[in-house]
């Protein structure tokens, strides 16, 4: 009764705060709140009551309340239905089933422990992490708070971006191999609770009911307690068919609202998955819906789901979901809870076939809204998901209904996160649950019948699966299938019962008739002639076959982890290959004869016969060939089958002949379609269980078949039979590649380091590529960190790129020429890099295994001798067109093996041929080889040391092809070093010589007209002495010993038209293209907001925002530029689908050299050699402080500054505005100030000098002081004794203004002296004293003018400089430049004399100016940081839970809600995303750095419509970057990268990467980048 007499006295509050809540808004809500307060109290006393039925009492006190709260769903008060939710129902209920205080229970709960299972629901977008060393399997994960509080912190681990759905495996004990707890979910207990028997079956009735409720217009009749009102919803369903866009459009037309409420509506079903659009009568309604239908057709070819409920409907269905939510809540304060509420929903009525309620919903799922499915989820999750015991029985309901649930689910259209199947990951990846589920549900026997019930349409004739015209969305939800198997076996058993053994044979065998149906699925014939119209779709096929590769691998390591079992599958795949291979056998057998052998076989050819990449049959029996090799249960074999391997060969024959034709390009009219399957074939996503299948298939044979009898059989298929005709060279794999465990004495981790030798041999490989080139096993692991530091050495990365592996010298030896996982592409990479090593044969290989040494009798046979002595006599007969250099590669190979295998016949045979063939000279290049095989048959090599020899010669070569590597490269590199040292050497003595000449020249001169005293010296020696003072007056920029213009004739080449020309003012103008933009760079106060127009002549010291002028230096005639830029305009005008990098309007262009983004040009004019020099402000200084220009080069004048006045003022161009002189000057002194100095001060609202940047101030004073001259009523000419006091006095004046602001005041807000900077308008007398009255040491005075001063020194220098052309005094290039820049610019090295001299006028002045550099925010070592502190935001415009997508900005470290509409903001008439509208603020509109945390990338944003990604500065521990966190391993902060994204930013880059990146990655429809 508390907490109504708090909303009652809440609710009163509200009346008298808010004059404007009158008695006709209040009515409802008051008087419905006191009828709860008179009615609760009774009710509550009825439910205390044993003696009253609780159902009955509950359902009318529902039907009584709920419509009354849920009245006005068009425009709910939320809040206030919530409290009044609570006051009147859930708080008594709460009250009833604790029976105490609710607040008080849960107290005694926390005190009693927590559970020890985590729990944690995963939303998407979410942080997952999963333990390498520790997990069971790779669907292990622990959340973010969990995983931080664990042991698995310090191990090997993976991190990703959950797509919700799942949970936090944390106190599973068969998740985890060690380590399941973390240290906040330890075993806890908790009390029984005495009423919730009585309570959960009505609340759980109750629910179930509603949620599965099918009439539209009425209630049951428990529920329906008051006369029936007309009064229904219009109420519109979330499809994933329709857009946004699209169901705007049809709200609009149908209802007449405005955008704003139609995009309302649109967010809010897309969010809840329904929303009631319009209220009203029933015929209203129903005609809303009708529109509403009607016009959605017109966008798409479904109508939009819509339905017409009842109010009371609604409300009761609204109410049943929050009793949703609240049970999901009681689930978590006790066990006892979750036992009780699992038990009522599973039970299920006595003497009815009616499935249990969690069963009913399980099978409404896919019928109920986004909203209803989600409740429902999180309600399973922490319930049944919590207690083993109960999660076991529903998944025996959920594999009872397991059919009807995927059938649904493939037949809906939502994600499967939204789908009750998703939920199969949480039971089959459970060890005990799968295993029991297997043994009693037989669940796999029901996943495969399952996969073959949802795609019947796609059988043929045949019960061949053939997918022409296939539908990508439904394979997509069949793949779920496909998932569940691969879950079930993703743990092998350890121990076999004879249930669990026959039940996965049940199973295996029904997965075999899958592959039955796959086996020689779309089967295709050589086109001949007309080349084939349209390629047959393909894709469906070979994606399932990825798809069942882990599967396939994964049975084959379950069958083998039991003897008898092994020998049974074996038995029935046998028996399933047959019965494939002996259908459609209808030809008559034909007779081959060979060198005395015959083979009789049926006629077949694959260039003219129906052929199939896909045989996953004869591929598996392949498989468990092995695994009985491996195993030793071989020998057990001819109990089970009696394998007639002729039959067995026959397909996996085919397929590689079809290979090898497809390479030959007999094929080529069988379109691309084919080549893609091929690709595939042979590619590491696919050749596990295809390609090297095949080959293993053919080493079957070898082994069991006669030799003669396998290789005729070989070259009849290969159509080779006919006296070798126009012979191909096909590679000896069947003997050469023996790497299987198996099939010879090899493990795992050596097929492992002889993949990534071969893939090292072609170039140094990062380990992601490595990754990707390796075949991945049941859990994603490649097994590559156990092995690659014994073949490969890690070089680190730089700046930019990514570390390297290198392969080690000493393994080149294992180096083969011939390796068969070589692409073409490859082998011709290798040849060309490793060309050194191409004459070293390939290593020995390993023995094979017993089963399988047979096949060596191949090599020894007679149709083997008569094929290489065929190659033989050809060559020696120059019968070119019949064999080729790499066919005689591969006999020096065989006869390599064949050595010690030869009878003497043969031998005799051979040694004739080859001493025959030495003369041949086609084959010059390899009589090395010739001899050393010569003398290895002629016994000069004897067998003893024949493999020693063999490992010298490797060790030879790697020697050697390393040392002339290494000689050359350091030969190379010494030959530059001296080259680039005499080129320094010689530039050098001619700089100093041309500065003497200049220096000597201008020295006379001087001496000449201004020193009288001079013409009467005679002696050399004084000479040199008035020379040398000369030259030290000649480095004043300053007063009235200004030293003198350096004037030299400047020669620049155009790049577009290549001709030269002499910068002069009267010629045609040259012009530098350049990038005008506003930039933030040197403000640390981001909170001010921007004013981008006004008056500029004042810049604010916190420089908030200025416009920054930027140059990449390369120069062009005016008139060849506007050519130029006229034919870009016209270009881009005709490609109108191509999103435009550019904005031509705006005068935005690509320089043609660089491909630099600009938007005007600077005119060149005659002043200093300043245009190798990369300080860009200068040329800005140079276009402005001459008077006299060419028609030309006004021109180019008026567009530079009008460029500046549009882009720094945002307004339309207006030459005649006062203001463009004024933005030209600004320009110049920001760009200036960006390449010495990053300011950091803060804010002062008083006015005073604190307000006045005295840089700017310098520079407009002086640039303008001239114009005073021009007045018609000033009656003076200047000179050049008047110019040099004017700036002289102007720039000792802002000096001194400068200096009092440093002084005044530091960078913690209080002065030097201690003067707080409030009293900083007292009189400059007293801080001036304060130097010596107060106890403040002169040093630190002195230190902190000193420091303070220098980057204003370093500016003024620079402007001086190029402003007058007075040569700077070599020592400003070296360190201590304080004493150079004194003498530079005529001030006194003791700069307090400066007062002593103008006390008079800057007395006035007193303000303050502290200045550090800027830079962009601190990021943490480890990203993990990151993505916890990315876990804890919330929209502050969102109320949801749901998560969103935080971008972190790196100007100013705000947390941004990125690419959601509740964080649209309408600028200017525009919808702006977060980081589109915070762009505006922190970066002037110009740029951003956004760091999308759980995509760990960096966007750059220009303006509302440009941007791009940008690599993240987090690299792993191999050098790389992981975008999206697809790889999962942990990343820490690269500190080089970091300083790169800054110095990106203070160089005024961002535009310019924004440009190259989109002009590099062209797209037809863009991103976005204005909703970011």
């Amino acid at each position: 009764m508390v907490s109504w007499v708090l909303l009652f006295a809440e609710l009163t509050s509200d009346v008298e705060k808010n004059s404007g809540f009158t008695v006709e808004v209040l009515n409802p809500i008051f008087f419905i709140f006191i009828h709860l307060c008179l009615s609760m109290g009774v009710l509550f006393l009825q439910w205390c009551d044993e003696r009253f039925n609780f159902q009955a009492t509950f359902l009318q006190c529902l039907a009584k309340h709920v419509p009354n709260i849920y009245s006005a769903e068009m425009d709910p008060l939320l809040e206030k239905q919530e409290e009044m939710v609570q006051a009147a129902i859930l708080y008594p209920l709460e009250c009833y089933l604790f029976g105490e205080d609710p607040d008080i229970f849960l107290e005694k709960l926390q005190q009693s422990g927590t559970s020890q299972l985590c729990g944690k629901v995963f939303k998407g977008g979410e942080t997952t992490y999963s333990c390498r060393d520790c997990a069971v399997d790779p669907t292990c994960v622990l959340c973010m708070d969990c995983f931080q509080n664990s042991i698995h912190k310090n191990h090997r681990y993976k991190m990703h971006s959950s797509t919700g759905g799942g949970f936090c495996d944390c106190g599973d004990t068969e998740a985890w191999k060690a380590g399941p707890l973390c240290t906040k979910h330890e075993p806890g207990a908790s009390e029984i609770m005495e009423h919730s028997r009585r309570v959960f079956p009505s609340v759980i009735k109750y629910m179930v009911d509603m949620l599965i409720w099918e009439e539209e217009k009425e209630l049951p009749p428990e529920l329906t307690i008051r006369e029936k009102v007309d009064s229904y919803y219009c109420v519109l369903f979330n499809d994933e068919h329709h857009s946004y866009d699209h169901v705007i459009y049809s709200l609009q037309r149908a209802l007449g609202c405005e955008l704003g409420e139609a995009q309302l509506h649109t967010t809010a079903i897309d969010k809840e998955g329904r929303r009631a659009v319009k209220a009203g009568h029933y015929a209203s309604c129903q005609e809303a819906k009708e529109e509403i239908k009607r016009h959605s057709e017109n966008v798409s070819q479904r109508p939009l789901h819509v339905e017409v409920l009842h109010a009371d409907v609604m409300a009761h269905q609204k109410f049943a979901l929050r009793l949703g939510s609240w049970l999901n809540k009681l689930m978590s304060y006790s066990s006892d809870f979750r036992q009780i509420f699992c038990q009522i929903c599973l039970k299920e009525e006595a003497g009815s076939e009616k499935p249990c309620f969690i069963s009913k919903l399980m099978l409404w799922d896919a019928k109920l809204h986004k909203g209803a499915r989600k409740v429902l989820h999180e309600l399973i999750f922490s319930s049944f998901f919590m207690e083993m015991e109960y999660k076991k029985l529903f998944a025996v309901e959920f594999v009872k209904y397991y059919k009807a649930l995927q059938k649904e689910y493939i037949s809906d259209d939502h994600d499967r996160v939204l789908s009750v199947t998703a939920l199969s990951v949480q039971m089959f990846t459970v060890p005990t649950l799968a295993r029991h589920l297997i043994e009693e549900q037989n669940v796999i026997t029901t996943i495969t019948e399952t996969l073959l019930e949802v795609l019947p349409e796609y059988l043929d004739k045949n019960d061949k699966f053939n997918f022409q015209g296939y539908s990508q969305d439904k394979l997509n939800r069949v793949y779920a299938v496909i998932y569940d198997l691969r879950y079930v076996l993703v743990s092998k058993p350890t121990l076999w019962t004879d249930r669990l053994r026959e039940r996965f044979l049940e199973g295996f065998v029904s997965f075999l008739r899958i592959l039955t149906c796959m086996q020689g699925m779309e089967e295709i014939k050589r086109q001949i002639g007309q080349h084939i119209e349209v390629d047959p779709d393909w894709e469906a096929a070979i994606a399932i076959q990825m798809q069942l590769k882990n599967i396939l691998l994964m049975f084959q390591e379950w069958c083998a982890c039991d003897e008898e079992l092994l020998l049974k599958a074996y038995s029935e795949c046998h028996k399933a290959v047959m019965r494939c291979s002996t259908n459609g056998r209808s030809r008559e057998k034909t007779v081959f004869h060979l060198c005395g052998h015959t083979l009789e076989s049926r006629p077949y050819r694959v260039s003219a016969d129906p052929v199939s990449i896909h045989l996953p049959l004869s591929r598996t029996l392949a498989g468990l060939h092995v695994r009985l090799s491996k195993t030793g249960t071989i020998s057990r074999l001819h109990e089970f089958v009696s394998p007639v391997m002729e039959l067995l060969v026959e397909y996996p024959l085919r397929c590689l002949v079809l290979v090898a034709q497809v390479a030959a390009e007999m094929w080529r009219r069988n379109g691309l379609s084919l080549i893609s399957q091929v690709f595939y074939y042979q590619d590491v996503k696919c050749r596990e269980e295809m390609y090297d299948k095949d080959i293993i298939m053919l080493q079957i044979g070898a082994s069991l078949m006669d030799p003669n009898q396998f290789l005729l059989l070989i070259l009849q298929r290969y159509e080779l039979a006919d006296a070798f005709k126009k012979i191909k060279p096909t590679k000896d794999q069947v003997n050469g590649e023996r790497y299987v465990p198996g099939v010879s004495n090899v493990t795992k981790e050596d097929v492992i380091m002889r993949e990534i030798i071969h893939l090292l041999c072609i170039e140094p490989m990062a380990h992601s590529a490595i990754t990707k080139s390796l075949p991945e096993n049941e859990n994603n692991e490649t097994g590559l960190e156990n092995v690659i530091d014994k073949v490969a050495t890690f070089k680190k990365p730089g700046v930019s790129g990514h570390g390297v592996y290198e392969l080690k010298d000493e393994c080149l030896k294992e180096f083969n020429m011939f390796f068969y996982h070589y692409t073409k592409t490859q082998h011709s990479k290798v040849s060309s890099v490793r060309f050194t090593l191409k004459a070293l044969p390939p290593p020995p290989p390993p023995d094979f295994s017993p089963a399988f040494s047979n096949v060596v009798r191949i090599l020894n046979c007679d149709v083997m001798m008569h094929i290489l002595r065929t190659i033989l006599q050809r060559a020696v007969e120059l019968e070119t067109h019949l064999w080729t250099e790499a066919m005689i590669q591969m006999v020096w190979l065989a006869l390599v093996f064949l050595w010690s295998f030869l009878s003497a016949l043969n031998a005799v045979n051979v040694l004739m041929l080859l001493e025959k063939i030495k003369r041949v000279p086609q084959l010059e290049a390899q009589k090395d080889t010739i001899n050393w095989i010569l003398q290895v048959y002629k016994g000069e090599i004897n067998s003893s040391h024949f493999f020693f020899m063999f490992s010298i010669a490797c060790d030879f070569f790697i020697l050697f092809y390393c040392k002339t590597q290494s000689t050359q490269d350091k030969e190379k590199a010494e030959r530059k070093r001296k080259a680039e040292a005499a080129r320094l050497h010689r530039q050098k003595i001619m700089a100093q010589m041309s500065a003497l000449q200049r220096n000597f020249i201008e020295t006379h001169k001087l001496l000449y007209e201004n020193t009288l005293e001079a013409q009467g010296k005679e002696d050399a020696i004084m000479e040199e002495e008035s020379m040398s003072s000369a030259i030290d007056y000649s480095k004043i920029a300053l007063g009235p010993k200004r030293g003198p213009s350096v004037a030299e004739k400047e020669v620049l080449t155009c790049i577009l038209c290549q001709e030269e020309q002499e910068v002069k003012l009267e010629s045609a103008a040259m012009v530098l293209s350049a990038c005008v933009q506003k930039s933030t760079a040197l403000t640390q106060n981001r909170s001010r907001i921007l004013e981008l127009s006004g008056d500029p002549l004042f810049m604010h010291p916190d420089l908030p925002c200025g416009t920054h002028t930027g140059s990449c230096g390369h120069v062009m005639h005016a008139a060849c530029w506007q050519k130029y830029f006229e034919a870009m305009q016209l270009n881009f005008r005709q490609r109108l689908h191509v999103e435009q990098i550019f904005d031509l309007e705006n005068g935005e262009y690509l320089c043609p050299l660089c491909k630099s983004l600009c938007n005007t040009v600077i005119p060149v004019v005659p002043l200093n050699s300043f245009i190798n020099n990369l300080d860009f402000a200068v040329i800005i200084l140079a276009c402005f402080c001459r008077a006299k220009y060419s028609s030309s080069i006004k021109e180019m004048l008026i567009l530079f500054a009008t460029t500046i006045y549009r882009v720094g003022l945002k307004v339309a161009p207006n030459e005649a505005d006062y203001r463009i002189p004024m933005m030209t000057w600004s320009t110049c002194a920001f760009t200036i100030q960006c390449i010495v100095l990053l300011p950091n001060f803060k804010v002062e609202d008083t006015p005073s000098l604190l307000e006045v940047d005295m840089f700017h101030i310098l520079v407009g004073v002086v640039l303008s002081f001239p114009s005073l001259y021009w007045e018609d009523a000033v009656d003076l000419q200047p000179s050049s004794i008047s110019s040099a006091y004017n700036h002289l006095y102007l720039f000792h004046l802002t000096t001194l203004a400068h200096i009092t602001q440093i002084v005044v005041s530091s960078a913690t807000g209080r002065g030097v002296f201690g003067i707080c900077p409030v009293n900083y308008c007292s009189s400059f007398s007293f801080v001036y004293c304060s130097c010596f009255s107060q106890d403040i040491p002169g040093w630190l005075v002195w230190d902190c003018v000193r420091k303070g001063i220098m980057p204003y020194l370093r500016c003024a220098a620079i402007f001086f400089h190029y402003l007058l052309g007075v040569s700077p005094p070599e020592e400003l290039l070296q360190e201590g430049q304080f004493k150079a820049l004194c003498s530079y610019l005529s001030l006194p090295t003791n700069l307090f004399l400066l007062f002593q001299e103008y006390w008079d006028t800057v007395n006035p002045l007193l303000q303050r100016y502290p200045r550090k550099r800027n830079s962009l925010i601190e990021l943490p070592e480890d990203y993990s940081c990151l993505l916890n502190q990315a876990s804890q935001f919330r929209c502050p415009r969102s109320s949801d839970d749901e998560q969103k997508h935080p971008v972190l900005c790196l100007f100013c470290g705000a947390m941004l809600c990125s690419q959601n509409t509740c964080c649209q903001e309408l600028v200017n008439g525009e919808e702006l995303g977060a980081c589109t509208s915070h762009a505006l603020q922190c970066g002037a509109g110009v740029s951003i750095f956004s760091l999308r945390i759980r995509e760990c990338r960096v966007v750059l944003i220009e303006g509302k419509t440009r941007g791009c990604l940008y690599p993240a500065p987090y690299l792993d521990e191999y050098g790389e970057t992981d975008p999206g966190l697809k790889r999962g391993n942990p990343l820490h902060l690269c500190r080089e990268r970091y300083r790169k994204l800054h110095l990106l930013w203070q160089q005024h880059c961002i535009i310019e990467e924004i440009a190259r990146s989109q002009e590099t990655n062209q797209i037809f429809f863009g991103f976005n980048w204005q909703l970011l």
